[in-house]
C-alpha cells in the first residue's frame, strides 16, 4: 500500500525526497516514512476563538488513535474564526478560511486529513476546503459546552443574550443583573450550548456522515469526547488504507439526510448557506428549494433553545443524535455512505431511542410539531428565495401584512430604531438592506434586529422582520432571512420604501411586496448601485465574486470539483 500512497510522492524517492524527510527527522523514526499514511490535523485551535480554544486537547487524543493505527499524525493551523469576537463577522473570512484549508492540504505530504473544528463557521470551511481536495477525510468537533445556571434558571448561550438585552432595553431588568449574567453564561469550554450554529454544524457531521456517531452532542468538557477523538485518529488511517476519499461519502443521499435532520433537530438557518456551499464544491446538485421539500417530510423531535427548553448538554444525556435517527428512520436513506465504511442505518441506535428522555427528545407520533423543517419563501421580494425558521417563530404572524419601516443599513437602524418619534407599531414590517453577502460585506447575523424600546415597554417581543442578512443559530423570532437577491446586488429588497404594504404567507411559502409589476420594474430602473468603499485586498475580492445565499455565499471561482490533489514538484 505504501507506494499508492500520496505521501511517497514526497518521501518515497531516494535521491530527491531527501530533504523533505531529513527536514522532518526531528523525533521521527526512519520508518515513519517507508509508507506508513501520514495524516494532517487541521486544528482550528486560538485562543481568539474561545469556543475552538481546547482542541489542541482534543488533536493529541486524534494523535494517539492515529499513531496506534500505524500512522504519522502531524498536526498543522488554520485559520480560526470566532463568531463571538471577529469583526465586522465571522462569515467574511469563512470562505478564506476554506482556502487556506484546501491550500495546506493540497500542498504538504498528506494522506488523509481529520478536521477539527468547534466554532461555527469552522466547520463548514473546513469541509469545503477538504471536499475541494478530495482525500481521505473525517471530521471530529470541540463539542458545546455545559448548560450556563443563573439564580436557579439555565442559561443558553446567545439565545438567553438576546431574550435578557431586550428586557434590559425594556426596563424589566437591571444592568447590574445582567452583567451578573456574564460569568454564568459561560461555563466551561466548548461552543455555544444552544441548538446554535456551531451545535447544528456538528450534528450536521455526524448527519452528512463525515464524522463518528456521537460527534454531534458529547460535551467539551466531557471525556468521551476524547474517546471519539482516540476512535477518530483509528478511522483516519483505515480510510486511507480503504482509498475511502471525502467525495465518496458525501454524495446526493448524504445532503438529503442532513436537511431531514436539521428538520428534526430545529437546527440553524446557517445550515442552508453552510450545506450548499459545501455541496458546490463537490458538483452534488443541491438548491435551497430541497431545504423546503425535504425538510417538511421530518417532523420536529428535540425540543431545545432557541426554540425549545433545553441545552445540548441535555440532549446527549437524553441520547443525542443517534436516538434521533433512530426516530426518523423510515424517511431517511439508511444505504448512505460514511466515514465508518458502513451504512448511515448503523448510526442509529435502538436503545438509545427507547431510553430517551421524552421532554428532550420526541417520538414522531408526539412530536413536538409536525412541519417545522425550514420554509423557503418565493415572491416578488425575494425572487431567489427567502427562508424563515417557523418553530423559532410566533405562530400568530406566519400569516401578516403589514406597512414596512426601512432601515437603509445597519447604520441607519441605529440611529433611528430607539427614536420616540419614529413611526412605527407592532403591525408594521421592519425592513433591513445592505447586510447581504456583496452588501456588508460578509452577511452578518443581524437579521434578528431588535424591536424598538418603545415597541418592547408594551411588552411586545416579536415582529416580522425582513433583510438579506443571517441570524445567529442562536437567536428567534419571526425573521424573514436570506432574502435572494440581496438589496446591494439590485434585488428587490432595494426598492422598498417607507409605507409599502408587505404580505407574509409561510403556509403558501409568499412573501410578497404589494406593488404591480409596472411600479416594480420601474423602481429598479431607476436604482442607482451603491459605491463600495472597499477598493482592495480580501473585501474586494469578496464583493466581487460572492455568491448569493441561495447558492451559498461561496466564491464563484470555487464552486465544483477541483480534480485530483495534484501538486508540482519543483525538485
Amino acid at each position: 500500500m505504501g507506494d499508492d500512497l500520496r505521501s511517497q510522492e514526497w518521501y518515497g524517492r531516494p535521491l530527491a525526497g531527501f530533504g523533505h524527510r531529513s527536514w522532518m527527522k526531528r523525533g521521527l523514526p526512519d520508518d515513519a516514512f517507508d509508507g506508513r499514511p501520514m495524516i494532517g490535523i487541521a486544528s482550528s485551535w486560538s485562543e481568539l476563538t474561545p469556543c475552538n480554544s481546547h482542541v489542541d486537547e482534543i488533536a493529541e487524543h486524534v494523535k494517539r488513535g492515529v499513531w496506534e493505527a500505524g500512522g504519522v499524525p502531524l498536526i498543522f493551523p488554520t485559520t480560526s474564526l470566532g463568531e463571538t469576537q471577529i469583526r465586522p463577522t465571522a462569515m467574511l473570512l469563512r470562505n478564506l478560511m476554506s482556502m487556506d484549508v484546501e491550500e495546506s492540504i493540497r500542498g504538504n505530504p498528506m494522506d488523509g486529513v481529520v478536521l477539527l473544528g468547534g466554532c461555527d463557521k469552522t466547520t463548514p470551511a473546513q469541509l469545503m476546503g477538504a471536499a475541494s481536495v478530495d482525500l481521505p477525510t473525517i471530521m471530529i468537533s470541540g463539542g458545546p459546552m455545559l448548560n450556563g445556571h443563573y439564580r436557579g434558571k439555565e442559561l443558553g448561550s446567545g439565545t438567553d443574550l438576546i431574550k435578557y438585552t431586550a428586557d434590559v432595553r425594556a426596563g424589566d431588568m437591571g444592568m447590574d443583573e445582567f452583567l451578573d449574567l456574564e460569568s454564568c453564561m459561560t461555563r466551561s469550554r466548548g461552543s455555544c450550548n444552544t441548538m446554535g450554529t456551531a451545535s447544528t454544524m456538528a450534528c450536521m457531521s455526524e448527519a452528512l456522515g463525515i464524522a463518528l456517531p456521537q460527534n454531534g452532542a458529547i460535551p467539551a468538557s466531557d471525556s468521551r469526547r476524547l474517546r471519539l477523538a482516540h476512535l477518530t485518529g483509528r478511522r483516519i488511517v483505515e480510510m486511507v488504507r480503504e482509498g475511502l476519499i471525502i467525495s465518496q461519502v458525501l454524495t446526493r443521499s448524504n445532503f438529503e439526510n442532513a436537511i431531514r435532520v436539521l428538520a428534526a433537530i430545529g437546527g440553524s438557518t446557517n445550515a442552508v448557506v453552510h450545506l450548499l456551499a459545501i455541496a458546490g464544491r463537490l458538483g452534488v446538485q443541491l438548491s435551497v428549494d430541497d431545504f423546503d421539500r425535504y425538510s417538511q417530510e421530518s417532523p420536529l423531535l428535540v425540543n431545545l433553545k432557541p426554540s425549545g427548553d433545553f441545552l445540548m448538554e441535555d440532549f446527549f444525556y437524553a441520547g443525542g443524535l443517534p436516538a434521533v435517527l433512530e426516530n426518523i428512520k423510515d424517511i431517511i436513506d439508511g444505504d448512505a455512505p460514511t466515514v465508518t465504511g458502513q451504512p448511515f442505518s448503523t448510526y442509529a441506535d435502538p436503545d438509545a431511542a427507547a431510553n430517551a428522555d421524552p421532554a428532550v427528545i420526541r417520538t414522531v407520533a408526539k412530536p413536538i410539531r409536525d412541519d417545522s423543517g425550514i420554509a423557503v419563501l418565493r415572491g416578488n421580494l425575494c425572487p431567489g428565495g427567502a427562508v424563515i425558521k417557523p418553530n423559532a417563530a410566533t405562530a400568530a404572524l406566519m400569516t401578516h401584512r403589514g406597512r414596512a419601516v426601512v432601515f437603509e443599513s445597519i447604520e441607519d437602524y441605529h440611529a433611528k430604531v430607539d427614536d420616540p418619534d419614529l413611526d412605527i407599531d407592532e403591525t408594521c414590517v421592519m425592513v433591513l438592506k445592505g447586510c447581504g453577502p456583496k452588501g456588508y460585506p460578509g452577511m452578518p447575523e443581524v437579521g434578528n434586529f431588535g424591536l424598538p424600546r418603545k415597541i418592547l415597554e408594551k411588552g411586545v417581543r416579536d415582529m416580522v422582520r425582513i433583510s438579506d442578512a443571517r441570524m445567529s443559530g442562536t437567536a428567534f423570532g419571526t425573521v424573514v432571512l436570506h432574502t435572494a437577491p440581496e438589496s446591494a446586488a439590485g434585488g428587490p429588497l432595494a426598492v422598498v420604501k417607507n409605507g409599502d404594504m408587505i404580505s407574509l404567507d409561510v403556509p403558501n411559502r409568499s412573501l410578497t411586496l404589494e406593488i404591480d409589476d409596472a411600479e416594480m420594474e420601474k423602481r429598479l430602473k431607476l436604482w442607482v448601485q451603491p459605491e463600495s468603499e472597499y477598493t482592495r485586498g480580501y473585501y474586494r475580492l469578496y464583493i466581487d465574486t460572492v455568491l448569493q445565499a441561495d447558492q451559498g455565499a461561496d466564491f464563484d471561482f470555487l464552486v465544483g470539483k477541483s480534480g485530483p490533489a495534484v501538486t508540482r514538484d519543483a525538485h
